[in-house]
This record gives C-alpha cells, sequence and structure tokens, in this order.
C-alpha cells in the first residue's frame, strides 16, 4: 500500500521537557543517591518507565517529609511553590531544579507584579501543576480561566499572563475580556514559542490529510490541545501514546492516502519513529525472533 506520511515540522520533545529529562539521567548516572522525581518527570509513560528502569522513581508532595538526608529530588519542568521549596529544604534532600527556564520567567512575573498590587490572571488550566505552581508564587490570589468568559468586576491593577502550553485563542480571548472592562492592564503572552510553532504546524498539516495522528500522554495538556486543534480541521484525528495503540483499520485502510503525524512536548523521537515504521507496515524481529511492526530508530525524511 503505497501512503504518504507527513510529519509536522515542529513535533515531539520541546528544549525543557529535553533538559529535565537530560538533567535528570545525567545527574543519576554520576552521583550514588537515591533519585526521585516530584510527580511524573513528564507526561509520557513510556517515558517514566524508562525512567524507572534506571532506578528514578517518582514521588508525591505527601512523601516529601519521608526523604532521607542525601536523597535527591527533581523538580520537573512545571515548576513548583515556594512552600513545596521549603519542604524539600526541611527534609534535608538535595534537589535538581530542572523547572523550565521559561515556566521559571512567569513565576518570576507572578511574584514581582503581586508584590506590586496587581491581581495576576493566568489563562490555562486549573489543576495543571504549571498554574498551580505559578500560583504558588503570587501567595495563591490568583484568579485562573480558560477563556476570559467568566471574569467580572476586577480591580484596577491586572497582570495577565498564560500558561506556557494554552492556545492562543484563548489567551487573546482573555486579554480582549480584560481590557474591555477598561483596567490598568499588563499582559504578557507567557505561551512559549515551541507551543506556537507545533499548534501552527499540526494546524497546517491537519488540514492536507486524510487522517492525523496525535502521539503523546492522555495526561498532557500541550498533546490535548494539539488534539484539540487537528480534529477541528481533520475529523479522522486519533491520539494514541504509542505504535502499540494504533488501531489496525488506521494501519490498513487503503482509503488513507495521506497520513498527518504530530505529536506533544512530551513525546520522543524514539516512539515517533515507532508510530512511522507501523503506519508504513514496516516489520522487523524482536529479541526473540518475533515479529513487530515498531522499532526505535526509524528514520523519516520530512522530519
Amino acid at each position: 500500500m503505497s501512503r504518504q506520511i507527513i510529519v509536522a515540522e515542529n513535533a515531539g520533545f520541546c528544549f525543557g521537557v529535553k533538559r529535565a529529562v537530560d538533567m535528570t539521567v545525567d545527574y543519576n548516572n554520576k552521583n550514588d543517591s537515591k533519585v526521585y522525581t516530584l510527580g511524573p518527570l513528564i507526561h509520557n509513560e513510556d517515558v517514566v518507565r524508562s525512567l524507572e528502569e534506571q532506578g528514578i522513581y517518582q514521588i508525591d508532595s505527601d512523601a516529601i517529609e519521608k526523604l532521607n538526608p542525601g536523597d535527591t529530588i527533581v523538580i520537573r519542568s512545571h515548576g513548583i511553590t515556594p512552600e513545596i521549596k521549603e519542604q524539600i529544604k526541611k527534609a534535608g534532600a538535595k534537589m535538581v531544579d530542572a523547572t523550565c527556564p521559561y515556566v521559571s520567567s512567569i513565576q518570576r512575573k507572578a511574584r514581582k507584579y503581586h508584590k506590586q498590587g496587581y491581581q495576576i490572571i493566568i489563562v490555562g488550566d486549573r489543576n495543571h501543576p504549571e498554574v498551580i505552581g505559578i500560583n504558588g508564587w503570587c501567595n495563591n490570589s490568583a484568579i485562573v480561566t480558560k477563556d476570559g468568559s467568566e471574569l467580572r468586576d476586577l480591580p484596577d491593577k491586572v497582570c495577565v499572563l498564560s500558561q506556557t502550553t494554552e492556545k492562543q485563542s484563548n489567551y487573546e480571548k482573555t486579554l480582549e475580556a480584560v481590557s474591555g472592562q477598561g483596567r490598568e492592564v499588563l499582559a504578557f503572552n507567557t505561551i512559549c514559542n515551541a507551543t506556537r510553532e507545533r499548534q501552527s504546524s499540526a494546524d497546517q498539516v491537519s488540514k492536507i490529510v486524510d487522517m492525523m495522528v496525535v502521539i503523546g500522554g492522555r495526561h498532557s495538556s500541550n498533546t490535548k490541545k494539539l488534539y484539540e486543534i487537528c480534529s477541528r480541521n481533520c475529523s479522522n484525528t486519533i491520539l494514541v501514546e504509542n505504535s502499540s495503540e494504533l488501531p489496525e483499520w488506521a494501519v490498513k485502510d487503503p482509503e488513507i492516502k495521506k497520513v498527518g503525524i504530530t505529536a506533544g512536548a512530551s513525546t520522543p523521537d524514539w516512539i515517533i519513529d515507532d508510530v512511522i515504521k507501523k503506519l508504513r507496515g514496516i516489520e522487523q524481529q524482536d529479541m526473540n525472533g518475533n515479529k513487530t511492526a515498531a522499532g526505535a530508530k526509524a528514520t523519516e525524511d520530512n522530519r
């Protein structure tokens, strides 16, 4: 079956996620202490399992006080609140801060303008760890909104920030809602470039294909938004975490001539390559001599 596969120009690991994974693995290889991550390092179960195989396990914030002096805890790219940092210090554990620099910049803005009397408004998902962390830097006083539609009776001084993985349209709607109330408004479009680029290229590809495959963790905010964008353009859009989740019809349907692929910021290249190989019907033998439709070292010309 002849099938054209188009991979979005910007897909897969972003700078912040790759940095966090590299920092964690590098520290674990060079130190003898037990290494933990505060929550899953990234929203990708395959990567989390790979870290566990290397002896790096996740713990919840409730378990911080159980850490032993000398243990190491890695702060994931989403960042944390000042209160959590204090808990880690009190536990006597070492801390590797892998907070994405873009997220750290938003935290500093939240703290600065909160101290200057501005009401902080965060455009994003209320329960997302990044938003929870940012809110902690303004004494948990931020108003969190999806698109500003519910905002009423705002104070005179307002500062608008955004979750790094939020949709541009939601930020713009919020800014319009806030500005329309005639307040003193400071607005910082803190959606990171990687997010904008992924959403833009996914939008373009999904308009010209018979099927769109979005690869990423189901708990990943940026992956969900990629799926939403692609679904608007291509009704035949599916979300998978890896090649094993590809339905048989997606692999074998002869009517699907052109397939688009994008991937969330927590999806490593080898998972994308696995999906490409399976969609092409390429088989290889695993260590037990069984045929599989996925491999970790596939390449694609248009990636």
